[in-house]
């Protein structure tokens, strides 16, 4: 969990900016970008790593490399009550589940699937789905084309 009072000044937001544009840019690079020695960019870089506010380092991969070239959002009804984690804990383990959220609105969750091919998310209904006992219902959503998908958040300038 974030601490609650964590404040990151205009530095902090610099190298956010700059990490999170390239996530292997050397502390060299940030010290030159930010006006600071390196040795300071470190001490920053581990103090965000322990709050939390860095939370990991990924590649960002091209699915089609993977052929895996279907994505789809699939909303979900499930008969639990409020407080209840059994279906987000089955969703998670699903391998091409890509992210759950709980939503407010008719569906409780709305989950992201990348796979194959249509052959291959029928088979995540079959053999994942429908054996989450929760589950009341699914609606599936296929994409056709992703315009823009980024996981980047906007840093504010400070």
């Amino acid at each position: 969990m974030l601490d609650s009072e964590l404040i990151l000044d205009k530095t902090d937001l610099q190298i956010l900016r700059l990490m999170q544009v390239n996530a292997r840019i050397s502390n060299a690079d940030i010290a030159r970008e930010v006006g600071m020695a390196p040795s300071g960019v470190l001490e920053r870089v581990k103090k965000l790593e322990q709050k939390k506010v860095i939370m990991q380092y990924t590649a960002a991969i091209n699915p089609a490399a993977l052929k895996q070239n279907m994505l789809a959002f699939i909303a979900i009804k499930a008969n639990e009550g409020p407080g209840n984690i059994e279906t987000t804990k089955h969703l998670a383990a699903i391998p091409e589940v890509q992210e759950v959220h709980h939503v407010a609105g008719d569906d409780c969750y709305l989950v992201k699937v990348r796979t194959y091919d249509s052959a291959s998310l029928v088979n995540i209904m079959r053999n994942y789905l429908s054996k989450i006992p929760t589950i009341i219902s699914t609606r599936t959503t296929i994409v056709l084309e992703t315009v823009k998908e980024q996981q980047r958040l906007v840093i504010p300038e400070a």
